[in-house]
């Protein structure tokens, strides 16, 4: 499910890039006091991911844009929206808005037999530990986690969004249901890349790193109820690592 806000610009500004960390902080503080809280610290994937304020481009007084907050949780939304909605000013990073209104919006890729395409809203972080380098020959001079790129095949890139989806559906989704890794079949039919890049990122407070992310489209065909629900959850809780801060959102682009 997600919150679709509608935003509107109060002052000229240029589009800021680096919004992920200030948006982070307000969400986190829209969830302060409520059982979600407790989640913040936990070394897990986080049951919530959200778009760039769209479409990006500089903005002038009264510009609108879009922010979308998906999450498998309703609950979650809705103290969200309350927040948003009791302060309406928002504040991304050096972009000015205010909250106009909101509506939910539950995207769904289909009943089997539909086919269709998802697109990356943003980059999706991957990234390979050391302990598969061997497995992927992979040649580095360092011991931590290598952000993926092209040169180092589909393989890693595929077996990694897998492994984080099967976690999400662990911490988000009932026991009894059978994860990605549990079920016969890829989870996309085809993989596009549209682009990889770096952009500054602060991951902690006083903390940046340079982060190497991808874009990319996705083909699928949901092959049964099981599939349909993982593709389902990708929705819900992005793609990749770190969605908290606002990597690996993903939309339905195309679907018939």
């Amino acid at each position: 499910m997600r919150v679709l806000a509608r935003l509107r610009a109060r002052a000229d500004a240029a589009y800021d890039n680096t919004y992920h960390n200030k948006l982070r902080g307000r969400l986190w503080g829209a969830l302060e006091g409520t059982e979600y809280d407790a989640v913040h610290d936990k070394q897990q994937p986080k049951p919530f991911c959200y778009s760039n304020p769209f479409p990006p481009g500089d903005m002038t007084e009264g510009d609108e844009r879009t922010l979308l907050i998906a999450s498998p949780d309703q609950e979650l939304l809705a103290h969200i929206a309350a927040d948003l909605q009791a302060d309406p000013e928002l504040n991304i990073g050096e972009m000015p808005f205010v909250v106009d209104g909101f509506s939910t919006v539950s995207p769904d890729v289909g009943e089997p037999g539909t086919s269709g395409t998802l697109d990356t809203g943003t980059g999706v972080l991957v990234r390979i530990p050391p302990w598969r380098f061997d497995e992927y020959g992979i040649d580095v001079d360092h011991e931590e986690a290598e952000f993926w790129r092209p040169e180092h095949t589909m393989e890693p890139f595929q077996n990694q969004i897998e492994a984080n989806l099967d976690q999400k559906h662990d911490l988000y989704a009932p026991d009894y249901l059978p994860g990605p890794s549990d079920t016969d079949g890829d989870l996309f039919d085809s993989y596009e890349l549209i682009k990889t890049f770096a952009i500054p990122v602060t991951p902690t407070t006083g903390v940046t790193e340079t982060w190497v992310l991808s874009k990319w489209r996705f083909d699928y065909t949901v092959r049964d109820d099981d599939h349909r629900r993982h593709l389902n959850l990708a929705l819900d809780v992005g793609l990749g690592e770190r969605n908290s801060l606002g990597f690996g959102f993903i939309n339905i682009i195309d679907n018939a």
